[in-house]
């Protein structure tokens, strides 16, 4: 025997593939290698419809390449861009560092003014002299306080009313020279 045998077709089946298989190869033997290579090679099936697994196979195809941008972009985040941060540091390139290397301004404390504006202030007074000025006016109307209340009215019955002082000498003395020093 030769390795040959015969499979019944349909005639038109027949004349069908004898044009498929000028346009491949020379034998027949060797198109129906190819045919069923083909369709081991790719997993399809020829009772399955084409286009159909075509659709699968790029839909897994899709979202596999969706999972190796998302590892890319995974790495890029983690990896690349923070030693590339850390190179631009490093040799004075980075925003951070751009912006440490500007000088720090500090406010004057000394305003130059023109004269209608000194002018306009020659009458002021700084803020803390002011707030010790407030302080011991406090002070000092408390102290006034104190004594009003030993000051009395008095209403005798023989000859006219006067103010009573409660309060010695010295205490009365201490009060009148605290007052003159300021």
């Amino acid at each position: 025997m030769d390795g040959f045998g015969t499979i019944r077709l349909d005639h038109r089946t027949i004349k069908r593939f004898r044009r498929f298989s000028k346009k491949i190869t020379k034998s027949y033997s060797e198109t129906w290698e190819l045919v069923m290579d083909f369709f081991e090679w790719h997993g399809i099936l020829p009772s399955s419809k084409f286009p159909k697994r075509v659709d699968e196979d790029g839909e897994k195809t899709r979202k596999r390449i969706n999972a190796l941008i998302a590892i890319v972009r995974d790495i890029e985040k983690t990896q690349t861009l923070p030693t590339n941060e850390m190179l631009l540091a490093l040799f004075g390139q980075h925003k951070i560092v751009k912006k440490s290397r500007q000088p720090i301004r500090e406010e004057k404390k000394f305003k130059k003014l023109t004269k209608e504006e000194w002018n306009e202030l020659k009458g002021m007074i700084p803020k803390e002299r002011f707030d010790r000025l407030k302080e011991r006016h406090k002070i000092e109307k408390q102290e006034v306080l104190q004594f009003l209340l030993k000051v009395k009215w008095v209403k005798p019955r023989f000859g006219s009313p006067y103010w009573k002082i409660d309060t010695n000498a010295t205490e009365l003395a201490a009060i009148k020279n605290k007052m003159q020093r300021d």
